[in-house]
């Protein structure tokens, strides 16, 4: 680019997108004069699902602001929590966090996964087509502009990502009430409708089952129950008020 130089700043949590050089607070920015606001921000590296308020000068601006000459521009961070209107809170989560979209549907949360990398097209298609935040580590396919919403995720750890997206989101909590393998929702069931489906230990030691309405999958408590349990309850802990007094989008 060779045109009107502004001056950038970016929020402390949006600094590991951009270049070493620009991590320390207020940097010169060289544009071409006819770019919006928002390529030059992803052209630095940010996603626009990123960025949240930009300022120009101090006063909020569009991403489809064009730069002029020695304009200071602020990108700050998304606020949370983000609110995602336009259809009910659910999510979509790339071939690389299934661990994520476990965690998230034992909470009870609408959570969609490709277990098989279907491509960033597809993925990008069916946010569009199913009004889902589309979550990933990936930035490129962040940058895709048919995806109806998305996020970054941060963390490559479960634990953290988990906390990283109640966090951003906020989504209502139903722990118990979504299937782990297919998302689909769980209803109760008693023993002898699903004992076709049960070693003969199982049936024996257990009495308490639920299904999945989808799939048909049966739950119990068995061995991991309290593995789960904990991050159940680690969850609630730290974000169920928070995430049951978000307003509905």
């Amino acid at each position: 680019m060779n045109g009107p130089e502004i001056d950038l700043e970016v929020a402390p949590e949006l600094r590991l997108f951009v270049a070493h050089e620009r991590r320390r607070g207020r940097t010169g920015v060289m544009t071409d004069g006819s770019s919006t606001l928002g390529h030059v921000v992803e052209s630095l590296g940010i996603p626009l699902t990123e960025a949240g308020q930009l300022l120009v000068d101090g006063r909020p601006v569009p991403v489809s602001h064009i730069p002029g000459a020695g304009e200071l521009v602020e990108v700050r961070a998304v606020q949370r929590p983000q609110q995602v209107p336009g259809a009910p809170l659910r999510f979509l989560l790339d071939v690389h966090l299934g661990t994520l979209a476990r965690r998230l549907r034992l909470l009870g949360v609408d959570a969609a996964y490709e277990s098989k990398d279907i491509g960033d097209p597809a993925l990008a298609a069916l946010s569009a087509k199913e009004q889902r935040v589309l979550l990933s580590r990936d930035r490129g396919l962040l940058r895709r502009r048919e995806i109806w919403a998305g996020a970054y995720v941060y963390s490559d750890r479960p634990e953290e990502q988990l906390r990283d997206v109640l966090g951003r989101f906020a989504p209502a909590l139903a722990p118990w009430t979504r299937c782990t393998a297919c998302n689909g929702q769980l209803a109760e069931a008693d023993k002898e409708s699903v004992s076709a489906r049960l070693e003969h230990g199982t049936q024996e030691t257990y009495d308490v089952f639920a299904q999945c309405t989808a799939c048909g999958r049966v739950y119990w408590r068995g061995a991991h129950h309290a593995r789960l349990e904990a991050v159940v309850a680690d969850a609630v802990r730290e974000f169920g008020e928070l995430c049951n007094e978000a307003p509905a989008t």
